[in-house]
């Protein structure tokens, strides 16, 4: 398969989506928020103006214009999904108070195949150095971007629309759709949930995210669920790829909570979480009301943990600076490769990479 790398995106073979029919959640409560919102559905009534009006939305589209990869019309769907490290506001008490000022400290790019039964999550580690494109910033000059950046400042310099463009350029696949939570927001969910329950191999006991498990089964709260995805020094080898890991081992765990309980049965529970999760979530602009976001869910409803392949981008030691990342040239085209031609990620592509060999991945099941 040959395509062009270096520009705009590449280009794949086959039909195009008709645009005007494209089809229409931190990263981590992104597949239970749009399934909370689809499973309240029925039951809303009037309540469905206001939660419409919990949305946010970031007109892409618009923002990008057509200087971006072509869609291929082949089932398949591709959700950039970021979760925002803006210490602003609410957020603020997990850091200095930035003035909301963020970067996308936890990213992934959900493929879902065709006949939305089966996905891949690729994580991309936040130090990663790409290529970044030129991008409208907050006050409307230019980025000119360049071709050695840190991939979790795209977000800091023109928002999700140059996240958005970064990731299009590093994987020549045209997102669908873009879904971002918040820390505030995540914690909501969780609580909202009811906690989340997940199984510690270690005891974990984190001073930067003010962590504490014991080793077993732990019932974790929203505060403890977002202590448990910002883990980083004391799992693993100490970096955010062992960060990574923890963040998609409780993936997992979130999407067996949701499938477990019976909201139906819960009235107040359920107008709670989809209170919760349509606050919580920025959408792009196709995602942003609650009928398109109750649609996009229904998408979603047939996959079960079992059912999702999670990688990290293949990667090695950036050779300029130890403390960074670079992706590996080779591995990570059988990634893109593959999704765009909605086939499952080849076992070759991750088996260099440093980010699927690390021990954080044990500690958490």
């Amino acid at each position: 398969m040959s395509q062009d790398r270096t520009g705009g995106g590449r280009r794949a073979a086959g039909r195009r989506r008709k645009p005007a029919k494209r089809r229409r959640a931190l990263v981590i409560a992104a597949w239970s928020a749009a399934g909370v919102v689809l499973l309240g559905g029925a039951g809303l009534g009037y309540f469905y103006f206001t939660l419409n009006g919990n949305l946010k939305t970031v007109d892409i589209d618009a923002a990008l214009g057509t200087d971006r990869p072509e869609n291929v019309d082949n089932g398949s769907m591709d959700i950039l999904v970021l979760g925002s490290d803006s210490r602003g506001g609410a957020n603020g008490e997990y850091g200095r108070d930035d003035g909301g000022s963020a970067r996308s400290d936890t990213a992934m790019i959900v493929h879902l195949y065709e006949g939305h039964q089966k996905a891949s999550v690729i994580s991309i580690p936040r130090d990663t150095m790409t290529a970044r494109p030129s991008c409208t910033t907050g006050n409307g000059k230019t980025d000119p971007g360049g071709t050695r950046k840190q991939f979790n400042e795209a977000y800091t310099v023109g928002g999700a629309a140059c996240a958005v463009k970064t990731v299009e350029k590093m994987s020549g696949i045209r997102m669908d759709h873009y879904i971002e939570v918040d820390f505030t927001g995540f914690k909501k969910i969780i609580d909202n949930l009811g906690g989340v329950e997940v199984t510690v191999n270690k005891p974990i006991k984190d001073g930067a995210s003010h962590l504490e498990l014991a080793a077993g089964p732990n019932k974790l709260n929203g505060e403890q669920a977002l202590g448990l995805v910002r883990t980083r020094k004391s799992v693993g080898d100490g970096s955010d790829l062992g960060r990574i890991q923890l963040q998609q081992a409780f993936i997992k765990a979130l999407i067996k909570q949701v499938k477990s309980i019976g909201l139906f049965d819960n009235p107040k529970r359920l107008l709670d979480l989809a209170d919760s999760a349509t606050k919580a979530l920025t959408t792009d602009k196709t995602l942003g009301d609650v009928k398109s976001l109750m649609g996009f869910a229904q998408g979603l409803q047939g996959i079960d943990a079992q059912d999702m392949q999670m990688i990290t981008l293949p990667v090695s030691p950036d050779p300029r600076d130890t403390d960074r990342v670079a992706p590996l040239t080779k591995e990570s085209a059988l990634v893109w490769d593959a999704l765009l031609a909605d086939r499952p990620i080849p076992p070759e592509a991750t088996e260099n990479s440093m980010g699927d060999k690390g021990t954080a991945g044990g500690i958490v099941q």
